[in-house]
């Protein structure tokens, strides 16, 4: 199964690394944006992997861990890049 994680990264090991059983891989079909401190609007992103814990987001885009939550709507609003590594990532939450 084509799941998009890094290399070597599967779910069970996402939800042993997160602590969290629930954790799981998203559909891409939802808005995902990036919220910019210096514009009045959302920035777009085109990911290619989206992880969920509870709330809480991972999102890929251009090499890059984001850190956003789940809207009511499915749609993702990202806050901060947590850079490359996915491990990183999820010590971040």
């Amino acid at each position: 199964m084509i799941t998009g994680l890094p290399d070597e990264w599967t779910i069970e090991r996402v939800r042993s690394e997160s602590g969290d059983p629930e954790a799981a891989l998203l559909s891409l079909e939802r808005l995902v944006v990036v919220e910019d401190h210096g514009l009045a609007d959302y920035v777009p992103l085109q990911p290619d992997v989206i992880l969920s814990f509870h709330d809480l987001c991972l999102v890929r885009a251009d090499e890059d861990w984001f850190m956003g939550h789940l809207d009511v709507d499915g749609s993702v609003i990202c806050w901060a890049s947590y850079g490359s590594d996915l491990d990183e990532a999820i010590r971040g939450l």
